[in-house]
């Protein structure tokens, strides 16, 4: 049953949570569970978050008008086939993602528009 309750207007969330008001293009989801980290997904994240600084792009705390989000998530069942990779909203999940793919799928996909068909394991357009 739900339950009514207050909650923190539209505008009190965005003054603590900026990201809502700002028209980012793509986040990149980088998995970092077991599996995943096992295979090197750590590397992978934070070769995206350099590269993705590196060219203005990432939205963070030091630049809130980069147009990508990057993070990390949990498993996205990809466990035998990571580092496995998601960009939203173009619902691409990529696989088998090393750091030496990742200037790849950030020039021919993230800027590009064009995914990477090599590591496309799953589209979900």
């Amino acid at each position: 049953m739900d339950v009514p309750r207050d909650l923190p207007s539209p505008e009190a969330d965005a003054a603590v949570a900026p990201v809502i008001n700002h028209a980012l293009k793509r986040q990149v989801l980088v998995c970092t569970a077991k599996s995943c980290a096992a295979n090197g997904s750590e590397a992978v994240l934070d070769a995206f978050k350099a590269r993705l600084i590196e060219e203005n792009l990432l939205f963070y705390k030091g630049n809130r008008q980069g147009e990508i989000q990057c993070s990390h998530c949990g498993s996205v069942g990809f466990c035998a086939i990571g580092p496995a990779v998601l960009v939203y909203p173009d619902g691409i999940w990529y696989a088998h993602v090393t750091p030496e793919d990742v200037p790849e799928i950030i020039e021919c996909h993230l800027k590009g528009g064009v995914p990477v068909a090599r590591l496309v394991r799953k589209h979900l357009g």
